[in-house]
Order: structure tokens, then C-alpha cells, then sequence
């Protein structure tokens, strides 16, 4: 399974984002897994990217040629992958995976996932789109979620086709039991 993950370039406050980061990597790479990610060096980014690595996982970065342009790119992955824009990148990253994951981030990191998300509602999308809620990061997004439903803006369906999930090992059984085409 190929994982696309977003997250952020910075660590945030609270040191249980980092330690989330680097256990998803670890997770994925002795699930014998591949990160697909934006390709970056800082942040929880970083952070997972190292975490794959050093467990002997493999790591496809993504990165728009701007972004590589700031040496921002992580020097050590299996394979960095440049395009020439952020909607290139966004397009890559769903085409070289086989799920979307979302863990603590900012604006960037929501918006790419809320893409991904809205592209599944249309059919352009066909990954299952996961939110890895680290201590209750995304409750307020759920509740939004939620509210979507309520105000009928949003189908039942549709959105239990989001998982608002809280460690790597409920991964799999979200993707199994989820009904996608």
C-alpha cells in the first residue's frame, strides 16, 4: 500500500504530533508500506520521512520545482518526484497512492486533504481519505463534518467515507469496511 501523507512543515506545540509523526513511519515501513509525501526536510514531514527511512522503508517525495528551488527539499528519499506546480503535486500524489492521510498540520495540510476529499465526491478520486486524529486534533473539523450532514449539505454516505481515525493499526480495517466504488 502506498500512503500519501499530509502534515505539516513546521512541529506545532506539543510534542505528541512529533512522536505521532515518527510512530506512523515506523509503522509504515515494517508494514513493508511507501510514504508519498510533499518531499520535505522540516517539520512532521521530516519527521516521517526519517521515521520510514530509518526503519528501511521507502519514500517517494513530491515537491514543486519553486519548493526545491528554497533547498527545501529532504536529501535522502528513494525517489523525489518534481513538478512544476502545487496542483501538479497535489495530482501526483493521488496518482502514485493508494490512500490519503492527514496527520496534524496547518492551512496546507487541511487543503489538500479537503481537496481530496471533495475530488472523491466527484469521482476524480477513488483513494480513501483518512484524518489521523492525534490527541483530538481534528475533533473540530468532525464536528464540522458532521454539522455538513445535519444542514444537508453532505450525504450520510458520503461521509462515512472520511475516517477520523486515531492510530495507523485502524487503517486497514477503514479501508476494508468503507463502501467506495
Amino acid at each position: 500500500m502506498k500512503i500519501a501523507v499530509y502534515c505539516g512543515a513546521s512541529h506545532g506545540n506539543r510534542t505528541v504530533y512529533t512522536q505521532a509523526a515518527i510512530a506512523f513511519g515506523e509503522w509504515i515501513a515494517t508494514n513493508n508500506y511507501e510514504l508519498i509525501y510533499g518531499g520535505g526536510k522540516v517539520g512532521l514531514m521530516g519527521d516521517i520521512a526519517n521515521s520510514v527511512l530509518s526503519h528501511g522503508g521507502k519514500v517517494t517525495g513530491v515537491m514543486p520545482q519553486f519548493l526545491l528551488d528554497r533547498e527545501i527539499a529532504h536529501q535522502g528519499l528513494s525517489d523525489l518526484v518534481v513538478v512544476e506546480s502545487m496542483a501538479q503535486r497535489k495530482q501526483k500524489m493521488l496518482d502514485l497512492s493508494d490512500v490519503c492521510v492527514a496527520l496534524p498540520g496547518g492551512p496546507g495540510t487541511l487543503e489538500e486533504i479537503v481537496e481530496a476529499i471533495s475530488w472523491s465526491r466527484v469521482g476524480q478520486n477513488t483513494n480513501p481519505c483518512i484524518f489521523m486524529n492525534v490527541n483530538g486534533y481534528y475533533n473540530g473539523l468532525q464536528k464540522v463534518y458532521q454539522q455538513m450532514v445535519e444542514e444537508g449539505f453532505l450525504l450520510t454516505e458520503d461521509y462515512k467515507q472520511i475516517g477520523f481515525l486515531t492510530n495507523p493499526e485502524q487503517i486497514e480495517g477503514f479501508i476494508k469496511n468503507e463502501s467506495r466504488l
